[in-house]
């Protein structure tokens, strides 16, 4: 049997040598500096907001916008005199921190849990639920719609129906591909939940494609992650696709 061998998180260019010199630095290399001192993974997709320190994400911002900055006279925009772009370094960087790529910087949001009181135990279905994601090759927009099954027993954990809205919100709030994106929701909702079977799908569009490339307007991506009794149960799983509405023009 083959074993995966986990890539080493690269150290940060410097060690700083005492708190004061960690002080110094920008907000982005301390707080990578703690994550590659816990040996902690933080790809595009991950969320990072417990090695994040108060004030902290003010800081970034305006690192952001600074860079942003500087794309922008890389791309030869004259923002001193473009009344259109004056402010579109600080948008932004507004946009990436607080809003598109949220799921990122912020904790997991609060989701009451109740108890199966009265053991429930059959199929049911939330969705469709709107979702934002952005694709990590060329941060351009996926848009799309997302399907949940449950298949509670009693000892799962009851959330309420916006609760679901919220965790995928949160999930989909970072720049990712679409497969990986469903599989942490998937991992996300089996710890929440505790359900003897999950079953979720994802239809969206990628403007990755839209936009740039084949420039195919039409093609939308379908795909799907079965647990649990989903994934054993055949009827169970025909039961769950059947109901889900088709996608129509």
């Amino acid at each position: 049997m083959s074993s995966t061998k986990l890539t080493p998180v690269p150290a940060p260019a410097r060690t700083p040598r005492s708190e004061d010199e960690l002080a110094q630095l920008p907000a982005s290399e301390r707080i990578r500096w703690r994550l590659v001192a816990a040996n902690c993974r933080h790809h595009a997709n991950d969320n990072i907001a417990s090695f994040i320190q108060d004030g902290e994400i003010a800081e970034l911002k305006a690192e952001v916008q600074e860079k942003m900055h500087e794309v922008l006279r890389a791309l030869v925009i004259d923002t001193d005199n473009d009344h259109n772009t004056q402010e579109t370094a600080k948008r932004v960087a507004k946009m990436f921190v607080e809003e598109v790529f949220r799921g990122r910087y912020q904790p997991m949001p609060a989701v009451t849990e109740f108890p199966n009181a009265e053991r429930l135990n059959e199929l049911m279905i939330v969705g469709p639920i709107t979702v934002r994601s952005a694709c990590s090759h060329h941060f351009c927009p996926i848009f799309g719609k997302v399907w949940i099954g449950i298949l509670p027993n009693e000892h799962s954990n009851l959330i309420g129906l916006s609760k679901y809205a919220r965790i995928c919100d949160w999930v989909m709030s970072r720049p990712q591909i679409q497969e990986e994106a469903v599989t942490m929701l998937a991992d996300e909702l089996m710890q929440r939940v505790r359900p003897d079977g999950l079953a979720i799908v994802m239809e969206a569009d990628h403007f990755c494609m839209h936009w740039r490339g084949v420039k195919d307007t039409d093609s939308a991506m379908v795909n799907s992650v079965m647990r649990g009794a989903f994934l054993k149960d055949a009827n169970l799983r025909r039961e769950f696709l059947s109901l889900l509405p088709r996608k129509t023009d």
